[in-house]
């Protein structure tokens, strides 16, 4: 069910408040699932259904993205800003050291969470943060294109175009690896949802800088990527394993960046098996 809540994050300037939409279902142990740059919580709708029987699931629209607002003054939208709004939300929701799975920058996010703390065990999809200098221009090069051609396409357009198949090709093939697979409508609620993303730039501006260079000692790390990745490389995978030597890496055959579409079975069965 969708909801939002309001809590404070502290700042060198004083408490500020933050408000974030979220969806939860299921029982068993809590799992806060976080999605990309841009994206929406309803990018997990695939694997919920298997993930609610045994677990807590709790979908977040990262700030500034899909219904959460952006982050007020005083808040950027860089990492340390993310995992104190993160850490303020599971205590506002009652939650205490959840399994948290991420996709992308989510999966950026999660590994941070992990390296603090602050969760029982992580599991990144195609995290962000491992890549070389060239590829992360590219990807953020690819993301920027996406989103303005989002942000030109009118919404008649959109609709027009991810009805036939060939069409959700050409909207979201950088992600996907089998887009006629995704809905008509799943189609346009993102290409809006990237649109209208509050925080898209100040998020990419802050993700410049970052690289993910520390071991996340003492809880459970899985890392999975896509084989047909097209954003962020598979060989992308291999560093984290270097940086993280105690995660298990696990291959996605025929999965993309943002693999929960293209195989919704086999990646809950690896969020379950990182959360157990």
């Amino acid at each position: 069910m969708s909801a939002t809540v309001s809590f404070k994050v502290p700042t060198p300037h004083g408490p500020r408040s933050v408000t974030v939409s979220y969806a939860r279902a299921g029982t068993g142990a809590p799992l806060l699932l976080l999605h990309g740059i841009g994206h929406h919580r309803q990018v997990w709708d695939p694997v919920i259904p298997a993930l609610a029987p045994e677990r807590d699931v709790i979908a977040v629209d990262l700030p500034g993205c899909g219904q959460s607002p952006a982050l007020p003054a005083g808040l950027a939208h860089d990492l340390p800003s993310m995992t104190a709004v993160l850490t303020a939300l599971c205590e506002a929701l009652d939650v205490e050291r959840p399994h948290v799975a991420g996709n992308s920058l989510g999966g950026l996010l999660a590994l941070q969470l992990g390296r603090d703390r602050l969760v029982r065990s992580v599991t990144a999809l195609s995290p962000a943060g491992f890549w070389s200098a060239v590829e992360r221009r590219y990807a953020f090069g690819v993301l920027m294109t996406m989103r303005q051609i989002a942000q030109r396409m009118p919404g008649p357009v959109v609709e027009r175009l991810a009805r036939p198949a060939l069409g959700r090709t050409l909207l979201t093939s950088a992600i996907y690896a089998r887009p006629a697979r995704r809905s008509p409508e799943a189609v346009v609620a993102e290409t809006l949802a990237l649109a209208r993303a509050e925080g898209f730039s100040e998020t990419l501006r802050a993700g410049r800088d970052v690289q993910f260079t520390d071991d996340v000692p003492g809880i459970p790390v899985t890392v999975a990527w896509g084989s047909r990745d097209r954003l962020l490389v598979p060989r992308q995978g291999v560093r984290a394993k270097y940086v993280i030597p105690r995660a298990r890496l696990v291959r996605l055959p025929g999965c993309g960046h943002v693999p929960m579409n293209d195989d919704p079975a086999l990646v809950a069965r690896v969020l379950l098996d990182g959360s157990r």
